[in-house]
């Protein structure tokens, strides 16, 4: 098995039908050094038009084509292959990570995905329990529940769940160099219940649940207003916030860094990130994808590899 400072990231394609292949294609080219501590996988006819250091690994049928803004079942099938063998090569220590392309999850679902998405595909083959985080340009969001429908998020409160969220947050701070993470946590009801008349859920559940976890994490606010905590994060009050729920963090999350945010998969083995934006099939390949996101996706990977192998 590799040392971990020797091992390749893995680089996904994701659907290839979509705008993963040409913002991973703009990466390579722009990052030419780079390029060698990578291993990209794809379909092999893609792969061969890749002129780059990059160690190119083919999946799925040899002579599978994508047409750019077509999704197929087969492209499904492909970039589903790539994200197993992805996941395959870092549990055989292959690979010390992995940064995925954009998949489209209902022609996945065709293809025999079993998963709301990569977050729960990723937990599923290497264990563990994931917590879904955000980053890459001026914020840092980590989300307690994702693809939760609104009205079940109160039975996902638990103090279990609660300090999974912010042992991640404190790891994905921790990881931008944050020595001593300030995490703002929002409330649920509107202005964090405004001392019970709003809703009672902060007083009577949530903060004695952040209070306790506060002596290992001395950074943590109590329930804040959920409409103002990213501004106050914005302006340096806090190094990372945790969400309750998707939209209450994704919301603000993609109005302010629609292009540069990245998605990050933590509480698992192995470190994964991925671009926070989808296949875009609409306008693949017509150059006028922006690689931001994915170029972030790929320096965020290094990041947290390079801090987890310094704990």
């Amino acid at each position: 098995m590799k040392k971990p400072s020797s091992k390749k990231r893995a680089l996904t394609c994701g659907d290839p039908a979509g705008i993963g292949p040409e913002v991973l294609a703009a990466w390579l080219a722009a990052h030419p050094a780079e390029a060698r501590d990578v291993a990209v996988l794809g379909p092999a006819r893609w792969l061969e038009t890749l002129g780059s250091a990059a160690e190119k690994i083919a999946v799925g049928s040899p002579d599978f084509l994508a047409l750019p803004g077509s999704p197929t079942l087969d492209g499904a099938r492909v970039a589903l292959a790539a994200m197993e063998r992805a996941a395959a090569g870092c549990t055989q220590g292959e690979f010390a990570g992995v940064v995925t392309g954009p998949v489209s999850k209902s022609w996945l679902a065709q293809a025999g995905f079993a998963f709301p998405g990569q977050t729960e595909f990723f937990a599923a083959r290497w264990g563990g329990e994931p917590t879904m985080a955000f980053c890459g340009g001026r914020l840092r969001v980590v989300l307690l529940t994702w693809h939760v429908p609104l009205r079940e998020v109160f039975s996902h409160l638990t103090r279990e769940k609660l300090a999974r969220a912010v042992r991640a947050a404190d790891e994905l701070a921790r990881a931008g160099d944050i020595a001593a993470p300030r995490i703002g946590m929002c409330g649920l009801n509107p202005h964090a219940g405004e001392d019970g008349l709003l809703g009672d859920e902060e007083q009577r559940i949530i903060n004695p649940m952040l209070d306790g976890l506060r002596p290992q994490f001395p950074g943590l606010s109590r329930c804040e207003p959920g409409d103002t905590l990213f501004a106050r994060a914005l302006r340096g009050e806090f190094d990372v916030i945790i969400a309750l729920y998707h939209d209450q963090g994704l919301a603000p999350l993609k109005t302010v860094e629609f292009d540069e945010s990245v998605n990050v998969t933590l509480g698992l083995p192995h470190v994964r990130t991925s671009p926070d934006h989808g296949t875009a099939f609409g306008i693949a390949g017509q150059g006028r994808a922006s690689a931001r996101s994915f170029t972030n996706a790929v320096g965020v990977a290094r990041r947290l590899l390079r801090a987890r192998i310094e704990r």
